[in-house]
């Protein structure tokens, strides 16, 4: 489990710039699955003057249900383990990526997403009612092609803290996961 929270964080709006200039220039399409961000790491990447060129959208999957019916997460893994789990948070961002595919030019068949980013997590101010997790028990997944995984993250602070912390959680995930790739293909 990493905590965030240690030191300054740069602000979301850095990031996600960071991240939209990174996809930009890769020629990426980002799509991104929230459950307790409820929509603030979309926010964070339309914010950013010329994410269009990036941004194919997202889901807002706040209900159990939805991990399963829009999002495709396996239900009987939902049933076992709940909604805050590494494997929903990575099942959740591999099928957003599907769910946001969308043509790469006119006339076109749509394409995934390159790029699938999941916040799944407590925010608070109780538990977690279905597995009784603790408040700031965070997984974000991310998806990049055919790669997927998810880290675990306790974060501290009030609701909107840990919210605004899991989104920049996610951002930096993501740059790491992209700057992974790179070296990746260079090998």
């Amino acid at each position: 489990m990493r905590p965030v929270g240690q030191g300054a964080p740069r602000a979301g709006g850095e990031l996600a710039r960071a991240v939209i200039e990174i996809a930009a220039a890769r020629g990426l399409r980002i799509a991104v699955a929230e459950s307790l961000t409820g929509g603030l790491l979309a926010d964070a990447f339309v914010s950013v003057p010329g994410s269009s060129r990036v941004f194919s959208g997202g889901v807002v999957a706040y209900d159990t249900a939805l991990k399963h019916s829009v999002l495709g997460v396996d239900a009987e893994l939902l049933r076992e383990k709940g909604p805050v789990d590494g494997e929903v948070a990575r099942q959740m961002a591999s099928g957003v990526r599907r769910v946001c595919a969308v043509p790469r030019e006119e006339g076109a068949d749509p394409v995934p997403a390159d790029i699938g980013i999941a916040t799944t997590g407590v925010a608070g101010p109780e538990p977690d009612p279905q597995t009784g997790q603790a408040v700031g028990t965070v997984w974000v997944g991310v998806c990049l092609g055919e790669r997927a995984r998810s880290l675990e993250y306790s974060l501290s602070g009030e609701r909107g803290d840990i919210r605004n912390g899991s989104v920049a959680a996610a951002l930096e995930l993501i740059l790491n996961e992209l700057a992974r790739s790179a070296e990746l293909e260079s090998e």
